[in-house]
């Protein structure tokens, strides 16, 4: 199995978990940024960093681009046009906020992500989730 088929698989296992905000335990519960970090750890062993505490509107306190910094510590930017199966999607919901919002790829046309009152589940990446597509990063080994 190849490292983005890893990726796909593990992703797809967190199906059914419940939303939990600063969580990222399996079956327990998660947020976005959580099952990034769940992903990672399956795929990639121990997380390289630990994630500092975060409120739910922590990104329009900060004014940068706090999540897409810490992505491109970990993982590799590839252009939004770009994106494939395996790579993490950042979605802003509207300019000038910065991205606050992760899904995983699994398809083309379809990720998985965590979003608050429901659970982890696998949508269809509409139009509305591509006009709102920030940045793109694929795992190291699946460059």
């Amino acid at each position: 199995m190849s490292n983005v088929e890893r990726i796909v698989a593990a992703a797809r296992g967190w199906a059914g978990t419940p939303y939990l905000h600063q969580a990222s335990l399996k079956g327990v519960g998660t947020d976005c940024l959580g099952l990034v970090r769940g992903v990672w750890r399956e795929v990639m062993g121990d997380e390289p960093e630990a994630p500092p505490a975060y409120a739910p509107g922590w990104a329009e306190m900060g004014g940068g681009e706090a999540m897409a910094d810490a992505a491109r510590r970990h993982l590799a930017e590839v252009p939004c046009t770009e994106y494939r199966a395996g790579d993490v999607l950042l979605f802003r919901w509207r300019p000038p906020l910065p991205a606050k919002h992760a899904g995983i790829a699994v398809s083309q046309t379809a990720m998985v992500h965590a979003q608050e009152g429901a659970v982890v589940t696998e949508v269809a990446l509409s139009d509305w989730w591509i006009r709102h597509l920030a940045f793109v990063f694929r795992f190291p080994e699946a460059i």
